[in-house]
């Protein structure tokens, strides 16, 4: 065994985890030599657990570079490896919420995932981001000019010819294989302007004010701007009105994944000042995309601990189905369902699950009459951009093929995910023309709506 790992001290906490925030302004964050210290740490300590072998490929790669070093510990390791490491990390947080003994408030302090990031920003800091990578995580830049309605269908187009796919991956390294999204020139927000009800009073209950900002996200924006429409159709069915802030930027998910905190801060710059001004109005916020919704509730007031106003935001940032089943907890949510949906196979995003706010997408798919939910709780593989890179589209179908099967296996008649993306990556794990539907538009089916 590790010699960190040995001898006292090796017993997990049983206590909830608790985040530290980022400590990201302070220079010995990007400090390398400290760094690599804290690699070796905690890869050490890692080595003698061993418990998070399954999760992701980080794991097996750090495992198997210990067991086939000279030593069979961690000293034997070439350093390179590390990297390795830290580029198969895609920040799920699994690790962090669902495996490991030794996070915070153990004295071990090991918080794998923003190590992960801190080794990225690093990277980053030293202008080592790749031009394919900064282009495919800016979502909102690739999709204004993508959404002009000529070349909307000129990339749409490209994206399903055989010639066009090779040259992308030639020159960005996006895989042949992977499913890319299809790009609408009529956007979410186009959409919801000319539609959304503004004749709905609010009625507040529990922890919602009963009136929301939808923030349709740079993907739903303008990828599947039906996910903003479906959630506009079942909030205002339920008598909760919605508006739309005066801009939207993109969370800074993306950005975040690799480690750019310099790009992160410019999103939050921008989405802060509107979404605060509604919020300070009484409204609430909801984002129909998992990782959106982690973003301003968790990762943005873990990098601006002293921030107030991005505390007061992620207060009233809710994942949707949270949102309804609030509601229905203090009678609001209408059950006045036309259609039943059978069995649905459910996939569990991972950003959701660790948001710890239990299956409520599940809980609110329940209540419609001749419903079965089957709950698939393991990773997709699709995870941001990782599983659309050619060096890593092997590596993403292995993580995501227990659930292809459970899917396959399933016999239902609707297979869904929070996150439209890890619904597309089981569609490509399939290897069938049976597309996804998203919870949203479930619920939208059984309203009959």
């Amino acid at each position: 065994m590790s010699s960190t790992t040995a001898g006292g001290g090796g017993e997990g906490s049983l206590e909830a985890p608790t985040r530290h925030p980022l400590n990201w302004r302070d220079p010995s964050f990007y400090d390398q030599a400290a760094l690599d210290a804290e690699l070796h740490r905690v890869f050490d300590i890692c080595h003698g657990c061993r418990r998070c072998f399954s999760l992701c490929q980080s794991f097996p790669i750090l495992f198997d570079a210990i067991d086939a070093s000279p030593t069979l510990e961690l000293d034997g390791v070439d350093k390179r490896v590390y990297w390795q490491v830290v580029e198969n990390c895609y920040l799920c947080d699994l690790c962090y919420m669902t495996k490991c003994p030794y996070v915070p408030p153990h004295p071990w302090n090991v918080d794998f995932p923003h190590l992960m990031l801190r080794a990225k920003a690093v990277r980053a800091r030293r202008g080592e981001l790749k031009l394919a990578d900064r282009l495919l995580s800016s979502i909102d830049a690739v999709g204004r000019i993508a959404g002009i309605p000529v070349v909307a269908e000129l990339v749409n187009a490209a994206n399903g010819n055989r010639l066009a796919r090779k040259l992308l991956a030639k020159t960005l390294g996006v895989d042949a294989r992977a499913p890319l999204p299809r790009y609408y020139s009529s956007s979410a927000r186009r959409r919801l302007k000319k539609s959304l009800r503004r004749d709905l009073p609010a009625q507040a209950a529990g922890a919602t004010r009963g009136k929301v900002v939808l923030f349709t996200t740079c993907y739903g924006n303008r990828n599947e701007p039906q996910l903003a429409q479906d959630l506009a159709a079942v909030f205002e069915h339920n008598g909760i009105a919605l508006v739309l802030a005066d801009t939207e930027r993109c969370c800074g998910m993306p950005k975040l994944e690799l480690g750019d905190l310099a790009a992160v801060e410019r999103c939050k710059q921008d989405n802060m000042p509107p979404l605060l001004k509604l919020v300070d109005a009484g409204y609430d916020i909801v984002a129909p995309i998992p990782s959106c919704v982690l973003m301003f509730k968790q990762e943005l007031p873990l990098m601006y601990a002293g921030d107030e106003p991005v505390q007061r935001v992620a207060a009233h940032m809710f994942d949707p189905f949270e949102y309804l089943m609030l509601r229905h907890k203090a009678g609001l949510l209408r059950t006045d369902f036309k259609a039943r949906l059978g069995k649905v196979c459910y996939h569990v995003a991972c950003h959701l699950r660790v948001q710890n706010i239990g299956l409520k997408t599940r809980d609110v798919l329940r209540l419609v009459p001749d419903t079965t939910i089957e709950v698939i709780e393991r990773c997709s593989g699709h995870n941001g951009t990782y599983a659309i890179k050619s060096r890593f589209r092997d590596a993403s179908m292995k993580i995501g093929a227990p659930v292809f099967q459970r899917v396959a296996n399933s016999g239902a008649d609707y297979y869904s995910s929070d996150c439209p993306m890890a619904g597309h990556q089981i569609e490509s794990g399939l290897g069938s023309k049976a597309a996804p539907v998203h919870p949203l538009a479930l619920l939208r089916i059984a309203y009959g709506i």
